[in-house]
């Protein structure tokens, strides 16, 4: 399985399936990163994390605890 934890900047992926549960998972699905979504990882910080993605039109900064849960291809 791969997450958004293991993108390199400058890649677009794709959102297959969101792992967990509770307000976590609800809160990254407020941002928008649902199942199909593509996602453009713009930067990673300097010791990684957070890192900064594309979605939906706008900008987020993620956690990398958070990222952990979202599987792409």
């Amino acid at each position: 399985m791969r997450t958004l934890k293991d993108v390199r900047p400058g890649e677009t992926v794709r959102v297959v399936k969101l792992h967990g549960q509770g307000a976590v998972k609800r809160r990254i699905m407020d941002m928008g990163i649902t199942r199909d979504a593509e996602i453009l990882v713009r930067k990673v910080a300097p010791l990684g994390d957070p890192i900064e993605v594309h979605v939906r039109g706008y900008e987020l900064s993620l956690r990398k605890g958070d990222i952990a849960i979202i599987e792409i291809q």
